[in-house]
């Protein structure tokens, strides 16, 4: 029994070493009762209600009916006025921005956002991006907000404790917690850079936009979409990595667009052709690009990508996606079991169909779809 209980005291020990100032340990001493009380109140003034008003074009479902099109002269597209809710992160207390879903605030015209203390603040959308389903919000006389520090999303582990902040069903703040039950979640049909954390933490329509949170009071992803074949929450729920988030977000704040790039490859899962499981593949390799420039050749297996690894094609392809034209990666790659380096420089991306494009970057694999958390949206993802 002495055994057990020191063994115990040195658990919880180690877990207190872990965390200092994150979650209340219990007291075997006292029989006080383990909370994340202290860390719920240091991180939630930081997570805002989002609701939006605008109207949306979309098409006209009698519009399919070859009959119906014969005789009546009805538009091919409709206009719909949206109202909803969703959440919202403060990230820069000082200058107001807001990070949050594209598709939270889509096709609005007017966007209200309201603090954990009932203050209802107007904003305004800095700029949006589909592709990673991001955008940027400026709360109008910013005063007296509290923001929200980025955590590193890549030092994350599958069992890692995390709580997700937001806004579900409109009800008001909610909190619940979970675990991170996988990373680089890949092809669920969101079409876009997709590289999801999932988590098993309660994530419902109107968390679109919330905070995903680590025990150490950072910020580690933006909550964006569930499976849920009855639409609640059935525990699986995938967020935006917040370095993802905050590279796309700098990019708006400076240019008020994300400006892509290309480096001239097309990329597949090494286990696809039966090599390694890890890395990805290089298909094919565009003359002339900067890929072939710095020495890539088809049949290299990438594996680290800025001395970070990488585990699959879909990774890469968002690296190389979310990176600045002009800057330059380090790709660690294995050719015939020889390990070497090479420096590429991001070039500008053409627009798709133009002659220096086939196969780049590719698209990822299709899956069922992933439902929007956020304005009750059904489904959206690609590259």
């Amino acid at each position: 029994m002495c055994v057990v209980r020191l063994l115990l005291s040195a658990f919880i020990f180690a877990c207190a070493a872990l965390f200092p100032a994150a979650a209340q340990i219990p007291d075997l001493k006292t029989g006080s009762m383990p909370t994340l009380a202290p860390l719920v109140r240091q991180v939630t003034p930081a997570v805002v209600n989002i609701s939006v008003h605008g109207r949306v074009r979309e098409d006209n479902p009698l519009y399919r009916d070859p009959i119906f099109r014969e005789f009546f002269d009805a538009p091919k597209q409709i206009e719909k006025e949206v109202n909803a809710t969703g959440s919202g992160v403060i990230v820069d207390a000082v200058r107001g921005y807001v990070l949050t879903n594209n598709h939270v605030v889509e096709g609005t015209a007017t966007v209200q956002v309201t603090t954990r203390d009932g203050r209802q603040l107007s904003a305004k959308v800095v700029g949006r991006d589909p592709p990673t389903d991001v955008a940027v919000l400026q709360i109008q006389n910013p005063v007296g907000l509290k923001a929200l520090a980025f955590g590193d999303s890549d030092a994350l582990e599958v069992g890692d404790f995390v709580l997700a902040i937001g806004n579900p069903f409109g009800l008001g703040q909610t909190v619940t917690s979970g675990l991170v039950s996988a990373l680089g979640r890949t092809g669920l049909g969101k079409q876009g850079f997709e590289d999801f954390i999932q988590t098993d933490a309660a994530i419902n329509p109107g968390n679109s936009g919330g905070a995903l949170v680590s025990l150490r009071g950072e910020l580690v992803g933006i909550n964006s979409a569930i499976i849920s074949p009855g639409g609640g929450n059935v525990g699986i729920g995938f967020a935006i990595p917040a370095n993802m988030a905050r590279r796309v977000m700098e990019q708006i704040i400076a240019t008020g667009h994300v400006e892509r790039g290309h480096i001239g490859v097309s990329l597949q899962d090494p286990r696809l052709s039966g090599a390694r499981a890890e890395g990805a593949l290089i298909a094919e390799v565009l003359p002339n690009s900067p890929a072939e420039l710095a020495g890539l050749r088809k049949g290299d297996i990438v594996t680290m990508a800025d001395d970070r690894p990488i585990r699959s094609a879909a990774q890469l392809r968002n690296k190389v996606g979310l990176a600045r034209v002009g800057q330059e990666l380090k790709l660690t790659l294995q050719r015939r079991e020889v390990t070497s380096s090479v420096v590429v420089k991001v070039a500008p991306r053409m627009e798709r169909g133009a002659a220096a494009t086939p196969g780049d970057f590719g698209l990822p694999s299709r899956r069922p779809s992933a439902g929007l958390t956020g304005p009750n949206h059904p489904s959206g993802t690609s590259t």
